[in-house]
């Protein structure tokens, strides 16, 4: 296994052609439809989930994206959190970015840069614990 993501998209067809992507590369994945399944995924049990890298949609119903990034960087800080977004918006990226994310990918995102985004905040990741 390379690695543990969550994915957090509303679109199942989003979450399963992402799910079986990395899955087919050798991750192992684990799907939430909102910011608030992906909280309670992660928290569930006496043992919070390890996860090497976060995937989150912005526009979500309950907890949309901006407020899953919130609460992921202040509990979980050192996991890599990429943005995958059917509805770019440059100033938005922009200020993602400036407050940590280490992508911003928009839909429909091609293989090689779901990929290679992934492998990169894997890779960055691993250099923070060292």
């Amino acid at each position: 296994m390379l690695g543990g993501v969550l994915v957090i998209d509303d679109e199942p067809d989003v979450r399963r052609v992402i799910r079986l992507t990395l899955e087919k590369a050798g991750y192992d994945v684990v799907e939430a439809e909102d910011g608030e399944q992906a909280i309670q995924v992660i928290n569930e049990g006496e043992h919070p989930m390890v996860l090497d890298v976060i995937l989150t949609d912005i526009r979500m119903p309950r907890i949309n994206g901006l407020e899953a990034i919130t609460y992921f960087q202040r509990e979980y800080p050192s996991v890599p959190l990429i943005v995958l977004t059917g509805f770019p918006d440059l100033a938005m990226a922009i200020r993602l970015l400036d407050c940590g994310i280490t992508d911003y990918l928009v839909k429909p995102v091609e293989r090689e840069k779901l990929m290679s985004a992934v492998a990169n905040a894997l890779a960055q990741r691993r250099i923070h614990w060292f």
